[in-house]
């Protein structure tokens, strides 16, 4: 059966997120940041550190756009840029066929693919066919990166050339960074996935620590840390 996922599970109490997930990075082009996690205004971990982007971060296309310079960096497809923004976290997704988590699941087997070919239809999606798709990525991969993940919201539009494909996922090594993913140890990666919940309207904001006052503005509960 020719199946096609949507990235999003949206909801329309979004911005009254009471579960954040906050990676700051010093600025646009490093490829490491820190990872906070809110619930209701209380942090609920120790700091995590991450991997983003090989060549830093890049303005996305979220749920919420945040005021900043035009002329700072986009993201678009291949530039090796994690998405900065404010971000619905959608679909979990792993090796498992099943997981006991408060998301949607996703089993990655053999079939399940994500789209990154700008020329299609199925453009930043899940499909389980590769039948006139020209570049798509396998999500059961032959290492633990996608043992676990979760999907980012980024470019739900399919805009082209916009990016496509952003997760958390399982990182490479400790200071491997990734080509537009955010990644992390698998016990912290788990750990997160067991906490969220999608009634909670779960959401991702990545910004370069350049912007936290604007970041402060929209969500001020954070600042009490």
């Amino acid at each position: 059966m020719i199946k096609v996922f949507l990235i999003a599970i949206f909801s329309p109490m979004l911005l009254l997120s009471s579960q954040i997930l906050l990676v700051i990075s010093n600025d646009f082009n490093t490829s490491k940041a820190k990872l906070s996690a809110y619930e209701n205004s209380k942090k609920v971990f120790e700091n995590i550190d991450v991997n983003i982007g090989k060549n830093g971060l890049g303005w996305g296309l979220g749920v919420r756009e945040i005021p900043h310079k035009k002329s700072e960096p986009i993201k678009m497809e291949g530039d090796k840029k994690a998405p900065a923004g404010i971000f619905q976290l959608g679909v979990a997704f792993g090796y498992q066929k099943q997981i006991d988590l408060k998301l949607p699941y996703l089993y990655a087997d053999d079939k399940l693919l994500c789209v990154d070919d700008v020329d299609s239809k199925f453009y930043n999606r899940f499909v389980n066919f590769d039948k006139g798709i020209q570049s798509f990525e396998h999500m059961k991969r032959d290492d633990e990166q996608y043992k676990y993940g979760l999907t980012v919201v980024h470019n739900q539009q399919q805009i082209k050339k916009r990016g496509s494909c952003i997760f958390l996922h399982i990182q490479k090594s400790p200071n491997h960074p990734t080509v537009g993913c955010t990644s992390m140890k698998e016990k912290d990666l788990l750990k997160i996935l067991k906490w969220l919940d999608k009634d909670k309207n779960p959401i991702l904001i990545q910004v370069p620590k350049l912007y936290l006052n604007e970041v402060y503005k929209l969500y001020p509960e954070l600042k009490k840390d």
